[in-house]
């Protein structure tokens, strides 16, 4: 079951007031979640499922997005002892060019879900799109890790781990500037890319080859909805 919240005027900080409602509704578990990497060239698509702890969140707490690299790290270093239970969920790059983008964004949803050690009544999702789907019950809100603390608490997480996993692979694939933009596609990354090509953590599906006249016979044709390669 997906039921829609909609955008509500976002607070000076996230508040329990969705969180609560889903809890008055019968939830006694609810599990904010957010993914990081939707818009990336390269390396994996992650998604963050955190249950809340007791009391109020570490001071800090806002959309990742608002914050510097250093203090999203600290702010991190605080919430994981915090929240009562977080589980992330990859799809790396290969996955995505197999089944598109919803579907990997669905498997990678579910996979963080499963890693939780308790299964959580309802799923509080950022978004209007609700890409789990059934049997778990997921309310998404728009700007949710803006306004609920659950789903800002995940989007950290998940940006801090997916950050550091980037500069690792930088370490492998030099050049591309993965420690400093992630994988998105920053002038350097541009740049590097249309000389030396895609690694093995680029999305070769995208668009973007079709603009790299010499390695443009390297992309692959992408998923159409429900994971098919489309045959015209």
């Amino acid at each position: 079951m997906s039921i829609s919240e909609p955008a509500a005027k976002a607070p000076a900080a996230p508040t329990y007031e969705v969180e609560e409602r889903l809890r008055a509704a019968g939830a006694r578990i609810v599990a904010g979640m957010d993914e990081v990497g939707r818009g990336a060239w390269a390396g994996p698509l992650l998604v963050c499922a955190a249950v809340p702890g007791p009391g109020e969140p570490p001071a800090g707490l806002t959309d990742s997005k608002r914050l510097t690299p250093a203090r999203r790290r600290d702010l991190a270093a605080r919430l994981e002892p915090w929240v009562a239970d977080h589980a992330f969920g990859w799809s790396e790059a290969a996955e995505i060019d197999e089944v598109g983008m919803t579907e990997a964004l669905g498997r990678a949803a579910r996979r963080a879900l499963e890693g939780l050690s308790v299964r959580p009544d309802a799923v509080l999702l950022d978004g209007s799109h609700d890409f789990i789907g059934r049997p778990w019950r997921v309310r998404t809100q728009v700007k949710g890790d803006l306004t609920c603390i659950s789903v800002a608490a995940a989007a950290v997480l998940a940006k801090v781990r997916r950050d550091a996993h980037m500069a690792a692979l930088a370490e492998e694939h030099p050049g591309y500037a993965f420690e400093r933009a992630a994988g998105y596609p920053s002038p350097v990354h541009r740049a590097h890319l249309a000389e030396h090509g895609p690694t093995p953590q680029h999305r070769i599906s995208w668009a973007y080859l079709d603009d790299l006249p010499r390695w443009s016979h390297l992309r692959r044709p992408r998923p159409a909805a429900g994971g098919q390669i489309p045959l015209l």
